[in-house]
């Protein structure tokens, strides 16, 4: 292929795409000064940004418990049950305090473990004022980190990296020893807007087929000593100096750079095995087919095995679409499943497969994840048995070092308006997590990268003041004490006992419970419980007539809940 006839199919770029693993992979360009943010950083943390493309319906999937019957009467042909079904919502904490309380979708049982396992944060309400209510213009809104009336080239990543990287450039200092990787990486064909820097508009090329092909692809361009371009290998000189010259010059560039980056991807890919961690790949229930497949697995796996390999790569950005859910969104004879059941499985249960993944290669500790979707949908249902464009929805959050709970409250069902107020502004999500996870300094967060205070500045409709939003926990004791919270075997009393003690425990889901006592050579010596239990705390007498005095153990398992103490028996 002529190095022309190749240019003539891709426009003025700014990233290359190319497939590991059969998986479209967009690599961000360093012309947006990716590449410093890995070298200089102190910090090997990163962050994988969930788009839900369509509007994700947060009401389906977050349900007000206590306004439930409110709830179902404003989308009686959609609600999930809240009893006598099999399938019902999931009670989500019964810590919560009353107008908190909520349920999860039935397929959202991955997200119930992660939160259980202290790997999940709620946040709900999120829009931004006057939400646009489109698409695409919604979508680039949330990128570019602006408001309904702003119109920015840039988006917020972009603008994080940028300010990190200055002021070196793409493409003279880049790749070198110390820094190998792209920095940002976008799973498919698309350009995000979130990654532009300023002043750029960046585009690609995209290359199917592996990562070999995309090498050999480039490797068969004609060098640019091809005599039908140029003879001097160059540019003339007359174009040094001008727009056209540095951007003719920087394309010149792509044949090693993509080289460069392809092989160095392969190579990261190539190092890191498959898990044993078992990824969902088809939807269990019923579902128009077009739903059934999680195209949400291979791009998470994938991120696991570039991160594991190696890869210093900051931001990966994974999609997911089919959200717009006008009609159909379930079954018309079981509203538990359907489309919208079908993406909310999809997502939980990748999610915490990819977790588990994370945890087996031991990188855990370095990731954290968040979800993003242009818009929420309408309180009340249509006659299609789906929901309609609408503002505010929940936001989900993972990962180990995740300040687990929900923050805020319900949406009050009672009122006229068919729209989820916004409790939280996208922004003040995002702002936060640069500052307390990628370690940003806030100056940098408001003045350069959100062009507002969305950590503790005054709110733009004068309402009030933005407050600092603690999503993140800094160790794990603060995720430890949340477990302990929810999930507990007390201690005996009276203990040491005689005739009879006390057991309690409490447990956050409803589980099959098995309490028994055991002597000190592990044998069990009696049952004290063998059945199923719902949420809360449970108090039991346990007659310890006909046991020898001694010391013994009391050991319970509960889903999560597994512990074992000491119990003394006197005479």
């Amino acid at each position: 292929m002529k190095r022309r006839n190749f240019l003539k199919k891709i426009p003025m770029l700014a990233g290359a795409s190319f497939a590991l693993n059969n998986i479209p992979v967009r690599v961000m360009s360093q012309h947006s000064h990716f590449l410093r943010l890995a070298e200089q950083s102190d910090n090997d943390r990163v962050m994988v940004i969930i788009q839900l493309h369509g509007g994700n319906d947060g009401l389906n999937a977050v349900i007000p418990v206590e306004q439930y019957d409110l709830y179902y009467s404003r989308r009686a042909n959609i609600a999930i049950p809240a009893k006598n079904s099999v399938r019902r919502y999931i009670p989500l904490d019964s810590t919560l305090p009353g107008p908190d309380q909520v349920g999860l979708h039935p397929d959202m049982i991955g997200a119930k473990d992660l939160y259980d396992r202290g790997r999940l944060a709620i946040v709900q309400g999120v829009s931004y004022p006057n939400n646009n209510g489109s698409h695409f213009r919604g979508r680039d809104i949330w990128y570019m980190g602006g408001g309904f009336d702003d119109y920015y080239s840039s988006g917020w990543v972009g603008r994080y990296l940028q300010n990190h990287y200055l002021p070196q450039v793409y493409p003279n200092d880049f790749p070198n020893d110390d820094m190998l990787d792209p920095l940002a990486i976008e799973i498919g064909s698309d350009v995000s807007l979130l990654f532009h820097q300023h002043g750029n508009i960046p585009t690609s090329i995209s290359l199917p087929g592996s990562p070999e092909g995309f090498a050999n692809l480039v490797e068969s361009l004609e060098g640019f000593h091809d005599k039908q371009v140029d003879p001097r290998g160059k540019p003339p000189e007359s174009l040094n100096d001008s727009p056209y010259g540095k951007e003719l010059n920087w394309i010149l560039g792509l044949e090693e750079k993509s080289e460069d980056y392809a092989a160095r991807l392969w190579d990261v890919y190539r190092n890191s095995a498959a898990t044993s961690v078992a990824y969902p790949e088809i939807y269990p229930f019923n579902a128009p087919s077009g739903s059934l497949s999680n195209r949400l697995t291979p791009q998470l796996q994938l991120v696991a095995r570039l991160i594991s390999g190696g890869a210093k790569t900051k931001v990966y950005l994974v999609r997911i679409g089919g959200f717009d859910t006008h009609a159909d969104q379930v079954e018309s004879y079981n509203s538990t499943m359907g489309m919208h059941a079908a993406l909310m499985y999809h997502l939980t249960s990748a999610m915490n497969a990819f977790q588990a993944d994370l945890k087996a290669r031991g990188i855990e500790d370095r990731v954290v994840s968040v979800t993003t979707s242009e818009f929420g949908r309408r309180i009340d249902s249509n006659g299609s048995f789906g929901t309609d464009h609408g503002t505010g929805g929940p936001l989900f959050i993972f990962g180990k070092y995740v300040n687990p709970g929900v923050i805020g409250t319900n949406h009050d069902l009672s009122t006229g308006s068919g729209n989820i107020a916004m409790q939280y502004d996208y922004r003040q999500i995002f702002a936060n997590l640069l500052k307390d996870w990628m370690k940003v300094d806030e100056q940098v967060v408001n003045n350069d990268i959100f062009f507002g205070n969305f950590i503790n500045g005054a709110k733009e409709d004068g309402s009030g003041s933005y407050e600092p939003l603690p999503l993140i926990t800094d160790s794990v004791t603060g995720t430890e004490s949340f477990f302990r919270d929810r999930f507990r075997l007390e201690n005996a009393y009276p203990n040491p006992a005689k005739g009879h003690t006390n057991m309690s425990f409490y447990i956050n889901t409803e589980n099959h419970v098995s309490l028994k006592l055991m002597d000190q050579k592990g044998s069990t010596v009696r049952w004290i419980l063998r059945e199923k239990r719902h949420p809360g705390e449970h108090r039991i007498k346990v007659d310890l007539s006909g046991l020898k005095a001694g010391i013994y153990f009391y050991q319970i398992e509960a889903g999560l809940l597994k512990d074992t103490k000491k119990l003394i028996i006197t005479d």
